[in-house]
């Protein structure tokens, strides 16, 4: 068994509260391996999947793990919600060999490749077996072995157990954060775990994104302050919104000024991830010291 659980019906439809252990064996491979954090609506998965179409317009062959019980990750490149891998063992009563690559597999745009892992049932499971059953699976199919970047798109700032997993599989985590107080607030809370999980695998931070926020000062002092550094910035612009209610992504919309400055960011976000980047050794700051860090006018 790659996963343990210690309650026996987990692996159908769990009925009460689930504990995982992943097996340590489980590795994705040779790819490079992103998770993204942030706090809850930061817009961590349009960062993911404009992330990823940049890295294919690179050259570089993709996969984008939505880990999100949602399944909305990657809909801006499929231009729809893909069913979820526990949607997927379900249907074959949790019998992975059953499955096709396309039962869970969805190709995006610019030959992105698309995976939602889903969640258990809202208040009965965790999500550390949904990851290791996604992982089991895209390994089980051979998927990771022609993979060169694999970005896990996590839920939110939710920093237990089962959804800090995905860096257990990662090289590095990004935080991506706007320029106000309870997205630095959570940034803190989400450094403390990745800091946690560098003491038993090899993830390292690597850097923050700033999204959403005109001016980047509070971000840049908090990361001064801890260790943290910049890596790009995104200011809040309606082609954002747009692009997402066309269900599509940045370098898919009409070309502006304004829109090729974005896309030229990713691009260089890209290239500078691929190329190793510089891991950071960021110390998080306690709560109550960082609330009286945090100021504003």
């Amino acid at each position: 068994m790659n996963i343990a659980i210690r309650n026996p019906v987990a692996a159908r439809r769990p009925e009460g509260s689930v504990q995982v252990e992943l097996d340590p064996n489980l590795k994705i491979g040779t790819a490079k391996v992103f998770a993204v954090y942030g706090k809850g609506g930061i817009g961590k998965s349009t960062t993911s999947s404009n992330l990823s179409v940049a890295f294919s317009k690179l050259g570089k062959r993709v996969l984008q793990i939505g880990c999100d019980p949602k399944h909305d990750s990657t809909f801006t490149l499929t231009k729809r919600l893909a069913p979820t891998v526990i949607d997927a063992l379900e249907a074959v009563q949790f019998h992975s060999e059953e499955l096709r690559v396309e039962d869970f597999v969805a190709e995006g745009y610019n030959g992105v490749m698309c995976v939602e892992a889903g969640g258990p049932p809202a208040g009965t499971g965790c999500g550390g077996y949904v990851v290791g059953q996604t992982v089991k699976l895209l390994k089980e199919h051979h998927l990771l072995e022609d993979t060169d970047v694999v970005i896990f798109d996590v839920l939110g700032d939710v920093v237990c157990g089962g959804f800090a997993s995905p860096l257990q599989h990662a090289d590095q985590a990004l935080i991506v954060t706007a320029n106000d107080f309870d997205s630095i607030f959570a940034m803190n809370r989400i450094v403390a775990a990745i800091h946690a999980k560098a003491k038993n695998y090899p993830v390292r931070l690597g850097g923050v994104i700033a999204n959403r926020s005109a001016k980047t000062d509070e971000i840049d002092r908090f990361n001064a302050a801890t260790g943290l550094e910049r890596i790009a910035h995104f200011p809040d612009l309606d082609v954002v919104r747009r692009s997402r209610l066309k269900k599509a992504t940045l370098f898919e919309m009409e070309e502006t000024p304004e829109l090729l400055a974005v896309t030229t960011e990713y691009m260089r976000l890209a290239a500078h991830l691929w190329a190793g980047g510089k891991p950071l050794n960021a110390i998080p700051m306690k709560d109550r010291d960082l609330f009286e860090f945090l100021g504003f006018d």
